[in-house]
C-alpha cells in the first residue's frame, strides 16, 4: 500500500509538471518592453521639454515625431510615445509650450489659451530642433522619420510637413488643413485619420483632396465610422470602441509601408 500511494504521488507530481510546461508553452509571449526619459532639446536660447521612448531592439529604428492637442502636453501624450516605441520606433513628443512658458499647465482650458496664442514660426522652430533632435539620436535611422498629431496638433502635423519635405511620412489624426498654396512643399505621403461624427473638419475634406491632388502629392483618408472629434484619446466620442483600434492598425501599416521597421 506504501509503495502504491507513492508511485501514485509521483505520477501526480508528473502530471502537474507536465501540465505546467504545457502551460508555459501555450502562454503568450511577454508584452515588448521600452525606455523612456524626458529630455530637454535646445534651440538657440530656449529650451524645449520632451518625451522620448525607445523600443528594445538589436538594430537602428525609424523616428515619428508625435505633436500634442490644442491643451498642451498632457498625460496622454507620452502613453502614445510608449505605444510607438513599443511598435519598434523611437518616438518623441515635445511640449510646444515649453520654450515660450516652461511647461504645458496642468489646467486644459489654460493649455488651450496659450497653444491659441503660439506663433506659427515659434512651432515650426520647436518642430525642427525636435526632428534634428530623434534623426540625430545614435539609434534611429537617419532620414526615416514620420510625424503624427492629434487635433490641433494633426493640423501641425500636416502644416510642418509644407516645412519639412524630408519627412517620410505624415499622418494627421483629425486635425485641419494648412493653406493650399503651401502644399507643394510638402515631400510625404499624408495619411488623414478621422472620426464620422466631426463636420467640422471633414466638411473640408474633399476640397482639401483636390488641392492635393492638384499639388501632385499623395493624401489617402480614412473615417471611421460612430466616431467623434479626438476619438484616439480615451474619453472622447468611439474612444471605447473598436475604433481606435482600427485606426492604430491603418497608421502602423501606413508607417511600416513608408518607413519599414
Amino acid at each position: 500500500m506504501h509503495s502504491t500511494l507513492t508511485l501514485t504521488a509521483v505520477a501526480a507530481a508528473a502530471m502537474l509538471a507536465g501540465a505546467a510546461g504545457a502551460d508555459h508553452l501555450r502562454r503568450a509571449p511577454a508584452p515588448p518592453t521600452t525606455h523612456g526619459e524626458w529630455v530637454q532639446i535646445k534651440r538657440g536660447d530656449a529650451t524645449i521639454r520632451a518625451y522620448v521612448a525607445y523600443p528594445e531592439r538589436k538594430d537602428k529604428a525609424p523616428g515619428v515625431l508625435v505633436i500634442h492637442e490644442i491643451f498642451g502636453l498632457t498625460d496622454w501624450e507620452p502613453t502614445v510615445v510608449d505605444r510607438l516605441a513599443k511598435e519598434g520606433y523611437v518616438a518623441v513628443v515635445p511640449d510646444l509650450l515649453s520654450s515660450k512658458y516652461g511647461r504645458s499647465p496642468a489646467d486644459p482650458d489654460s493649455g488651450r489659451k496659450l497653444v491659441g496664442d503660439l506663433e506659427p514660426e515659434r512651432v515650426t522652430a520647436d518642430l525642427d530642433a525636435a526632428y534634428a533632435y530623434l534623426n540625430g539620436l545614435p539609434s534611429v535611422r537617419t532620414g526615416d522619420i514620420g510625424t503624427i498629431g492629434f487635433c490641433w496638433g494633426g493640423g501641425q502635423s500636416f502644416r510642418y510637413a509644407t516645412n519639412n519635405p524630408k519627412l517620410r511620412a505624415v499622418v494627421v489624426c483629425y486635425g485641419p488643413p494648412p493653406d493650399t498654396a503651401a502644399m507643394k512643399g510638402i515631400g510625404a505621403p499624408v495619411l488623414g485619420i478621422y472620426g464620422e461624427n466631426d463636420s467640422r473638419i471633414n466638411s473640408t475634406l474633399p476640397e482639401v483632396t483636390a488641392a492635393m491632388q492638384k499639388s501632385g502629392k499623395t493624401y489617402t483618408t480614412e473615417i471611421f465610422p460612430g466616431t467623434g472629434h479626438g476619438f484616439l484619446h480615451p474619453g472622447r466620442e468611439g474612444s471605447d470602441g473598436p475604433q481606435p483600434e482600427r485606426a492604430w492598425k491603418r497608421i502602423l501599416e501606413f508607417y511600416r509601408a513608408r518607413l519599414g521597421k
